[in-house]
């Protein structure tokens, strides 16, 4: 894949182009004001199908994230890759030769050649019958064969290289592209009597092939040493790690659905996309890279990652994140770790590709499929309604861990609850999202069966940087553990700001929030910008409206990772989001009052405050009440302002309305 393909499977156009100007959906597009001219009706449209842009008005072009980011920043092309290569983190070569394109190209195009040779092998040949036998008792139909392009490769040493060499492609080029084995007398073909998978990239082109072992190549027969299934070695145009078995064809399905289901082989996508699951890809075989993630979450949807439900994926993560002390690579798998590594404790090779940010997103975004020990083909063929209903009733990650660990772990004990505290506080601590965070942490309490309070020390609390060589699980020792530095952080207000400026329809709720609500003055400058802003929705024009010194948090703000929501979730997020700020202010002025009344100069008036207090507040106190020195009065006002705060504080605090509901007029709920 050369570096300019790379940058632009791992940038979203829509993100991007969301970043300087406020898109509307419209149909299967988004829509805005065009960023490069004045223009009151919007003209301005993003494809995310295509990847593209196009003004329709006074400018009359468009392009790709390339020709944005250059009309944007009036860059030429080649700044414009920089910018987005280190965006996309992607390190560009800067003595490319210009030669390696149509090399690149070459190879390809022998990959092509291929696929096209060894489909004609499946079908037309004597040679291919077994092939042909073990689809048909996989009930694959003739349509989904084509579709997905399958083949077979010759039991020959030769066949194919005499097929390219016929075609003028050079045995380098072939040994290059992965086809041929290259030995003492010369190459010799890779893939013998074995059925062949082609696996493209997202334009469609063959990049590379899986391969699985038929039951009569010699291998199988002498039980010699041979993978069932192997793969074209990593070259210029293959990279195992950045590709997903199926996109091409999957990616009309995955944006309509909205989700994307995440299965481990070939023949388990295949069987999903020939009985109307085409949402689906596979991983191959091995663990879920973070260049993986990356490409599917451009399609800003829900990921559906199929597990066994035997869950060793699951001890691979805690072990992982306990490892690396919450601030490494960590392991989320679309497929299951061997439980017998797990026991010697060989788990780095499988989590290295995921960093700490991917789990955050899979503690929010993703979903588990729990599989109970049966593939996801078998279960397609027989029963794609049942398969339905697993896919329909798929649980959020975080909720799939606090399963599996609970129900490995005695909770009757209080051993075993402090266990479960130190595999799942890692997963809790790397949740920002402050309502998802709030859930977890409750739920956490009553498993554990401490209060909330204990729990938010706890996550306040450095993790341990070691773990036991002598344990599965556990801190080597919390002598080393530094505590956590203060930080100016409100995460729930951060949240709540990041839901207004990235979603424009949440407006007119998001007006009726008064900036008295926040305690940082920072959150209450920017929310009272946000609502002063005539072009609030352009994010440029509303960070112009800011004074300097509010830049960098309003970037922070800008670049928070933000749940999959819409419609009805996101104005409950909100809702949700502005009760827990609402509640939490509150808390801190009851703190601060309870401070207050404690001091010990005050304690003398106590009394008679308490008096007066209680006639006060009784019908027809204040004719009966008691004369009262200033202070005992002023104190008493106090006591009443203090049993208020903690009375609202058992109540539910106000929901963000639009203006209309509080004119008294119907709004959509």
């Amino acid at each position: 894949m050369s570096a300019i393909d790379d940058v632009k499977s791992r940038i979203d156009i829509v993100d991007l182009v969301g970043e300087s100007v406020t898109l509307h959906r419209a149909g299967r597009n988004f829509k805005a004001l065009c960023p490069f001219h004045t223009e009151r009706t919007p003209s301005f449209h993003v494809s995310p199908d295509r990847q593209t842009w196009h003004c329709f008005g006074a400018c009359g072009t468009g392009g790709d994230v390339f020709s944005f980011v250059m009309r944007r920043q009036d860059v030429e092309f080649g700044e414009a890759l920089r910018i987005l290569a280190e965006r996309a983190g992607v390190t560009l070569d800067d003595h490319r030769d210009p030669k390696d394109d149509e090399r690149r190209e070459r190879l390809l195009s022998a990959n092509e050649t291929a696929a096209a040779f060894f489909h004609n092998a499946l079908l037309h040949t004597a040679a291919g019958e077994e092939a042909r036998s073990y689809l048909d008792s996989r009930g694959l139909d003739n349509a989904t064969i084509e579709t997905f392009q399958l083949g077979y490769s010759l039991d020959s040493w030769d066949a194919l290289r005499g097929h390219l060499t016929e075609r003028r492609f050079t045995q380098e080029e072939m040994l290059a592209a992965g086809l041929l084995v290259e030995s003492d007398r010369g190459g010799y073909d890779r893939f013998r009597n074995r059925l062949m998978f082609p696996i493209r990239d997202t334009r469609g082109r063959v990049a590379g092939f899986g391969a699985r072992a038929l039951a009569s190549t010699e291998q199988d027969r002498t039980n010699a040493a041979g993978a069932k299934y192997i793969n074209t070695p990593q070259s210029p145009v293959f990279d195992k790690s950045g590709l997903l078995y199926g996109l091409d064809l999957a990616t009309e399905a995955i944006r309509r659905e909205k989700s994307v289901i995440v299965v481990e082989g070939y023949m388990d996508a295949i069987a999903a996309h020939q009985h109307g699951m085409a949402n689906t890809v596979a991983s191959m075989g091995t663990a879920l890279t973070e260049r993986q993630v990356r490409t599917l979450e451009r399609f800003r949807g829900k990921i559906l990652l199929a597990m066994d439900a035997d869950a060793a994926g699951i001890e691979a993560t805690l072990r992982a994140l306990q490892e690396a002390g919450a601030a490494g690579a960590i392991h989320a798998s679309a497929t299951s770790a061997h439980p017998e590594a797990l026991e010697q404790g060989d788990f780095s090779h499988q989590v290295q590709e995921w960093s700490k940010n991917a789990l955050k997103r899979a503690a929010v975004n993703f979903f588990v499929l729990p599989l109970s020990g049966k593939d996801p083909d078998e279960m397609i063929r027989a029963d794609s309604e049942a398969w339905n209903a697993v896919v329909a009733d798929a649980k959020p990650f975080t909720d799939h861990v606090f399963e599996t660990v609970a129900n490995r772990t005695d909770l009757s004990q209080p051993g075993g609850r402090s266990q479960l505290m130190k595999e799942l506080l890692p997963v809790v601590r790397l949740i920002d999202e402050p309502v998802f965070r709030a859930h977890y942490v409750q739920r956490l309490a009553r498993l554990a069966q401490v209060d909330e309070d204990t729990l938010r020390k706890e996550l306040r609390r450095a993790p341990a940087r070691g773990l036991r060589r002598d344990s599965a699980i556990g801190p080597a020792s919390n002598d080393d553990a530094q505590p956590a530095q203060p930080t100016r952080r409100e995460p729930a207000e951060e949240f709540c700001l990041a839901l207004l400026i990235r979603h424009p329809e949440l407006r007119r709720y998001g007006e009726q929030i008064s900036a008295d609500l926040f305690m940082f003055g920072e959150h209450k400058a920017i929310l009272s910008a946000w609502v002063a802003c005539e072009e609030a929705a352009d994010i440029n024009s509303l960070r112009q409206a800011l004074p300097e010194s509010l830049h960098g948090q309003f970037d922070r703000i800008l670049t928070r990772e933000l749940p999959v929501l819409e419609g009805a979730q996101l104005r409950a997020a909100l809702q949700d989001c502005v009760r827990r700020i609402g509640t939490r202010r509150l808390s801190a002025e009851k703190r601060a009052s309870a401070t207050a009344l404690a001091d010990p100069d005050l304690q003398q008036y106590m009394s008679e405050a308490v008096e007066r207090a209680a006639a006060l507040q009784s019908e027809g106190g204040a004719s009966t009440a008691p004369a009262a020195g200033e202070r005992a009065s002023a104190l008493a006002a106090n006591l009443i302002e203090d049993a208020e705060m903690g009375r609202r504080l058992h109540q539910t605090a106000p929901e963000p309305q639009p203006a209309e509901a509080a004119q008294g007029s119907e709004v959509e709920r």
